[in-house]
């Protein structure tokens, strides 16, 4: 059947459209993306405002119209922490249902986490053994451990890229002192969590997804995306460090110039190297791979596994 994953993220709005059935590998069929950044359209109140909730309705009856023209049987409608975390959320939610016909299923941080680390472990296999999975989007990290497809951890962290860069990163480039006082704050905020992961072992295999560690490995050498999904791609610790310095003397122009970074991610791609720089040193990784299944393909995975053998 055509399954539709509809994310409602913090920075883009993206219908995935796949081929799938239960026990088979679900095969990508169509990819709508806009980028809305909701994330950044939150008033000083938390909300977000009119004109954010139009653009949302209007994102949404787009990506409506491409599931419909791409025969998608089975919308799976769902929002993440910029939804999450508004202070008129079921105003917000209220307002597309009304407008579009669709749920938004709101996942908590939670259970991002455990969905994303869901599709990594049915992308990797039981070989891979002890996973550490993190995952650094728009409003927030996810951490999540273990050695089946639920994790024994998991936690959601109000550290994404976009949030930080909106709140605490406004320059263009950032002061020197805004740059340390998000690395202080980073840190603080990931050490908190360190011990709930750390006496559970040591991971056999370190892996990551989302955008933006996808592009902090590719300018640190990865293979393109063009090169395909199954080409190995890892980002070693020594390499984003040396990166993170020259990140921040750069402008958001001088970083979408860089290898895969795209012009609408730059401005967040110093926030991003710096949550990412703090995990894999807080969690002493010296490097980690890149998945290139992420919370999507684990709605998808969850849905196929509820419907049961054909």
């Amino acid at each position: 059947m055509r399954l539709g994953v509809l994310d409602v993220g913090s920075n883009t709005v993206h219908l995935l459209v796949v081929d799938a059935h239960p026990g088979a590998r679900p095969l990508p069929a169509h990819s709508h993306k806009v980028e809305l950044r909701l994330a950044q359209l939150l008033d000083e109140d938390g909300a977000i405002g009119p004109d954010g909730v139009d653009r949302l309705v209007a994102v949404v009856q787009e990506a409506l119209q491409a599931a419909e023209d791409k025969g998608v049987e089975d919308l799976l409608p769902f929002a993440t922490s910029a939804v999450r975390e508004a202070s008129n959320a079921d105003d917000v939610l209220a307002r597309v249902r009304a407008e579009t016909g669709v749920e938004l299923t709101v996942l908590s941080g939670a259970e991002e986490a455990r969905l994303t680390f869901l599709a990594v472990r049915r992308w990797f296999g039981w070989s891979a053994g002890r996973l550490l999975v993190l995952d650094i989007g728009g409003g927030s990290l996810e951490i999540a451990y273990g050695m089946d497809e639920e994790p024994d951890a998991a936690v959601s962290l109000p550290l994404g890229a976009g949030r930080l860069t909106a709140a605490r990163l406004p320059g263009d480039p950032p002061p020197p002192e805004d740059v340390r006082a998000v690395r202080r704050h980073v840190r603080a905020e990931i050490a908190r969590t360190v011990g709930e992961f750390s006496r559970l072992g040591a991971p056999d295999h370190v892996v990551a997804t989302s955008k933006t560690f996808r592009q902090l490995a590719r300018i640190a050498g990865a293979a393109r995306s063009a090169d395909g999904l199954y080409v190995q791609r890892e980002l070693k610790h020594t390499s984003l460090e040396a990166w993170v310095p020259r990140l921040a003397a750069m402008t958001g122009a001088e970083r979408a110039e860089l290898p895969g970074v795209s012009e609408g991610r730059a401005n967040q791609l110093l926030a991003g190297a710096l949550v990412a720089e703090a995990a894999m040193d807080l969690f002493h990784v010296e490097h980690l791979e890149i998945c290139p299944w992420a919370l999507r393909e684990g709605v998808i995975l969850r849905r196929l596994d509820h419907m049961g053998p054909v």
